[in-house]
């Protein structure tokens, strides 16, 4: 099923509307939707790398929107949606755990998930229900959404087609260890000052 969901999405690369469909696409993966948006941001930015920063833009936009979709639906809608949708993805004993995390770095984890391979979807709806401020929410994803997607855009950007490959065979990697790097410096400040 997640093979057929990635080449639908792959699909839209070469169909007029595709901006649309990154932008609802990026929505979508933020509240619900399991297929990151970087497939199609990827398969966009190589097929016009002059427009990749465009498409990060939409891509950023997108997500952030959704992402504030996702907090509503954690703060308003818990019970009736929020909880359907962490226990179809089999997300329900990280609950507690993204509670902790809330609780330990607020902004920083809502900043570490938009950015990571850690299902976003997750960090949405509990940041909602578990009262984060919204301003530090909508802060923080902005940042780190829009970070993820100008690197890939820049990436493809400068570097050209090869870089695709690289990107989706080390986009992991290279995500955990920006966010090694970022936890180590967050941890340095607080213990220097």
């Amino acid at each position: 099923m997640i093979r057929r969901l990635y080449d639908w999405v792959i699909a839209w690369a070469d169909r007029p509307g595709s901006s649309l469909a990154l932008f609802v696409l990026a929505f979508c993966e933020s509240s619900f939707f399991p297929i990151p948006p970087d497939v199609l941001l990827i398969a966009l930015a190589v097929g016009s790398p002059m427009k990749s920063f465009k498409f990060a833009a939409i891509c950023s936009l997108g997500s952030v929107i959704g992402g504030i979709f996702g907090y509503i639906i954690g703060w308003q809608f818990m019970d009736i949606f929020g909880n359907k949708i962490i226990s179809f993805y089999g997300l329900t004993d990280q609950v507690e755990y993204i509670a902790s995390l809330f609780r330990q770095w607020d902004a920083w984890a809502v900043a570490i998930a938009g950015f990571t391979p850690i299902p976003y979807k997750l960090f949405t709806i509990s940041a909602g229900a578990f009262d984060v401020s919204f301003s530090v929410f909508l802060i923080s994803s902005i940042a780190s959404r829009s970070l993820r997607f100008f690197i890939v855009a820049g990436m493809i950007y400068y570097f050209g087609i090869g870089i695709r490959r690289f990107i989706e065979k080390y986009f992991n990697l290279l995500a955990t260890t920006f966010t090694v790097l970022l936890i180590a410096g967050f941890a340095a400040i607080k213990f220097l000052f």
